[in-house]
């Protein structure tokens, strides 16, 4: 699997999460504010299972998730490491 790799941004309830060498997306971007709007993204939808991810933002080459100011990344990140993990495995797959 990719690295995941993890920035923080200025939002402190915001990180912005890419993979090593492996672009999320071919082109444009897409912006979720919640569970329903993702339902037809596997991906976005992989996110917001994650207890505590209020909204996601994907570009080719990173999405940042923001989490509602309750949540603690600390218990979400397994999570989202296998979210992203699993994603990186169904892109590998396709190619």
């Amino acid at each position: 699997m990719p690295e995941l790799r993890t920035q923080p941004t200025p939002n402190p309830n915001a990180l912005k999460f890419s993979l090593a060498d492996t672009r999320l997306l071919e082109s444009g971007l897409l912006a979720f504010n919640s569970s329903a709007e993702a339902a037809a993204h596997p991906f976005a939808s992989a996110l917001f299972a994650v207890q505590g991810v209020a909204n996601v933002f994907i570009t080719p080459d990173f999405a940042t998730i923001t989490k509602h100011p309750a949540a603690d990344w600390g218990q979400m990140m397994p999570s989202l490491r296998e979210a992203f993990g699993d994603y990186a495995k169904n892109l590998a797959s396709m190619s």
